[in-house]
């Protein structure tokens, strides 16, 4: 038995040498060597969790939605109640979709919704599940089940769960919908309360699209002061 471990020992540190560089490497957003040493920990450890999560990371990285999509599923399907892997499967889905064809795209709208419906009821406090639900029903159009008043519920929820996100969704409804003014208040709202770069970027952004360059410059440059 000890000669077993001891023979055994090398192959447990090289693999978890493995994941801790691919981790690494992850971390330093230097995905092409991450995958090496994911793809070679999964070999040793086939069902992997964050292993897996992490390859499927790495192929959203690179616009690969088929291969994210399986990674996400099996994660899916072996952890139901894991909301993050449902809002992930979601996001590659629907990513996926938006560079398919009418047709195609329109027969992954259930599955979409209903992945980020489920992520939403499993994690009360999920706020990346409830974004992608707000830019679902902006973006679809009403006769698949596009709704503000959708829209506006989960901007609720967000509001409910954090100020800023709550301030940044509204505004971001009220800015598709092209009622500036009100999308105005909303994002100088969280501007007030975080001065974050995020926040102001949305507040400059929609400047631009009113065509307010002196309005662009003061916000840029108190979100300078702010953020640097």
């Amino acid at each position: 038995m000890y000669k077993f471990v001891v023979l055994f020992l090398p192959w447990i540190v090289f693999s978890q040498s493995n994941f801790e560089k691919g981790e690494t490497l992850f971390n330093q957003k230097k995905y092409d060597e991450a995958n090496v040493y994911f793809e070679a920990y999964l070999k040793i450890k086939p069902n992997d969790s964050k292993t897996i999560e992490y390859l499927g990371d790495i192929a959203g990285y690179y616009k690969k939605w088929d291969e994210a999509m399986v990674k996400y599923k099996s994660l899916r399907d072996r952890f139901p109640n894991n909301a993050n892997y449902h809002y992930k499967y979601g996001g590659a889905m629907g990513m996926k979709a938006k560079g398919s064809n009418k047709f195609k795209a329109l027969g992954m709208i259930d599955e979409i919704e209903d992945s980020f419906k489920t992520a939403a009821k499993l994690d009360p406090k999920h706020t990346d599940t409830r974004w992608a639900l707000v830019i679902l029903y902006l973006e679809l159009p009403a006769i698949v089940g596009g709704s503000e008043k959708k829209a506006q519920l989960y901007a609720d929820e967000l509001m409910a769960i954090s100020k800023i996100d709550g301030y940044m969704a509204k505004g971001h409804i009220d800015e598709y919908f092209e009622r500036y003014a009100s999308a105005e208040k909303y994002y100088l709202k969280g501007v007030q309360l975080t001065r974050s770069k995020t926040a102001y970027q949305r507040l400059i952004n929609l400047y631009k699209k009113m065509n307010l360059p002196h309005k662009v410059k003061i916000a840029q440059e108190e979100s300078d002061t702010y953020n640097n």
